[in-house]
């Protein structure tokens, strides 16, 4: 959220370079723009944190001082600051002309966005998207009527959205390879395509079947599971073994992938629900949701998941992405040969190497039972994902 927030910051403030440089000829003295967290603060220096490592900036008299609210990060929105308002933490933009060195900045102006401001916008985001939120699959696409058609998947049930956009509805688009919301792209319903996964936040109606969306973002996304051939920790990825294809698919482990582990006891009482579900036990199954006999994070009889306030709508799951959270994180160095991972991930032009969303350890159980349905010829519906089976808070994308 923050990286979508200074770019713009940085925009404006530079189109008004010329008018920071207190008098002086813009053409001789190139101002700079420099961003980053507060490390350090006294009366006369501010250590900040900055990409290429840590720069001391030099505060005078002469430095000016404005507060600018995430919400809003433009110029026209900074209000009047003092030095004594920036605390550890903060995020700091600085304009300046760098010294011969370019290892000191003083500062002739300091935009500040206190770490406060920042929780309250980041708290604000996360409840807009679970509150007001919902999630899934889309299954069909009426550019005429302006309505998207969501396929909102359970534990044990799959109900149906539909999402109509306003008309001032902010569309957006992952990236190709890039699972950062901050490198999503402006978009438009004509882009939209069935089985594209769609999140979107509005006003939902009182049975949570139908959405007026004020924002939505959607991508291309798939699912895949394998054996571990190989760990490379250095350089944070994971060879597997695709079970589908049988081809080895690289796995890169950014900073933005999110890594955990299924317990499992857990995997296997939700993989048993999944079984009895596809089997025809679909409701067996909701009881034991509803009942305290499965996990959190069932679906709720026929409500669709995440409709109702205080649900987590991201993901489509009423809770299960929350329940995902509390799994154990883990790391490429926990990862050996011969483990099952299953892995979300955008659609690439190159199916051998692909960026993971979020990777699951410890999901044999559900691999066993998508294996058991499709073998036996059950009755019940097949996991649609593109292996062939249905792991929760896998299938979807990374949040703001």
């Amino acid at each position: 959220m923050v990286k979508r927030i200074l770019p713009v910051l940085i925009l404006t403030i530079a189109a008004f370079l010329p008018s920071l440089t207190f008098g002086q000829d813009p053409v001789s003295i190139k101002p700079s723009v420099v961003t980053g967290d507060v490390a350090s603060i006294t009366e006369g220096k501010i250590v900040l944190k900055t990409k290429d490592g840590d720069l001391d900036v030099v505060l005078s008299e002469k430095t000016e001082y404005k507060r600018v609210p995430p919400e809003n990060p433009v110029l026209k929105a900074a209000v009047a600051s003092s030095r004594t308002d920036i605390g550890e933490g903060d995020k700091l933009l600085v304009t300046g002309v760098f010294g011969a060195d370019k290892k000191v900045l003083p500062a002739r102006a300091v935009y500040l966005m206190t770490k406060s401001d920042l929780a309250q916008k980041t708290k604000a985001e996360t409840e807009k998207w679970t509150v007001r939120g919902v999630s899934g699959k889309i299954t069909a696409v009426n550019p005429q009527t302006n309505q998207i058609t969501l396929e909102v998947r359970g534990l044990a049930n799959t109900t149906t959205v539909v999402v109509t956009p306003k008309p001032e509805a902010k569309f957006l688009r992952y990236a190709p390879n890039s699972v950062k919301f901050s490198e999503a792209v402006a978009s438009s319903i004509s882009e939209l395509k069935p089985g594209d996964m769609m999140r979107a936040a509005g006003d939902k109606s009182a049975d949570g079947t139908t959405m007026a969306a004020e924002e939505v973002i959607s991508g291309a996304f798939q699912t895949i599971a394998g054996t571990v051939k190989s760990v490379d920790v250095a350089k944070n990825e994971v060879v597997i073994t695709n079970t589908q294809t049988k081809k080895d698919v690289t796995i890169d482990l950014g900073l933005a992938s999110v890594l955990k582990k299924f317990p499992e006891e857990m995997a296997n009482r939700m993989a048993q629900m999944q079984n009895r579900a596809a089997g025809g036990g679909g409701a067996v199954a909701q009881r034991a949701a509803r009942t305290g006999d499965a996990p959190a994070g069932g679906a709720d009889g026929g409500r669709p998941a995440g409709a109702g306030p205080g649900r987590a709508g991201f993901g489509g799951r009423g809770g299960i992405d929350e329940m995902l959270e509390r799994f154990p994180n883990i790391t490429a160095a926990d990862l050996k040969a011969g483990d099952v991972i299953a892995v979300s991930s955008t659609k690439t032009q190159n199916p051998d190497r692909i960026t993971a969303i979020k990777l699951l350890a410890g999901v044999e159980p559900f691999l066993r039972a998508a294996q058991a349905s499709n073998g036996g010829q059950r009755g019940g519906r097949r996991a649609e994902t593109d292996g062939g089976f249905t792991i929760p808070g896998l299938d979807g994308f990374g949040g703001p």
